[in-house]
């Protein structure tokens, strides 16, 4: 991963600083950002962003798919070909949707 970019340092990096965070001369090992020190708490800010940023990310993804799967469920055809490709595509969905489930809840 690469260090922070300037949006990072002007959104998360100054505001922190500003905020009475210590700035330490330790850098994080994932991304090279300095690490910080607040409240006796040791962290890097960057990779906090990022995952938040990712989570959000991800949510946004996993709401669009339930609105389609909803939306597949709700409009099922009559014929017999209809349905069954109409289901498989529900079936499709619904593993990405156990896959995101997966990997947010580390199961």
């Amino acid at each position: 991963m690469n260090g922070p970019t300037d949006e990072e340092i002007r959104n998360v990096i100054m505001p922190l600083m500003l905020s009475g965070a210590k700035m330490l001369d330790r850098h994080c090992p994932k991304c090279g950002s300095p690490l910080f020190e607040k409240d006796g708490r040791v962290f890097c800010p960057v990779c906090e962003y990022r995952e938040k940023r990712r989570k959000a990310e991800t949510k946004g993804v996993e709401e669009r798919l339930r609105e389609k799967l909803n939306e597949l469920a709700n409009s099922l055809p009559d014929d017999i070909g209809g349905l069954e490709k109409h289901l498989r595509v529900m079936e499709k969905i619904i593993e990405v949707l156990e896959r995101y489930k997966k990997l947010e809840g580390g199961e």
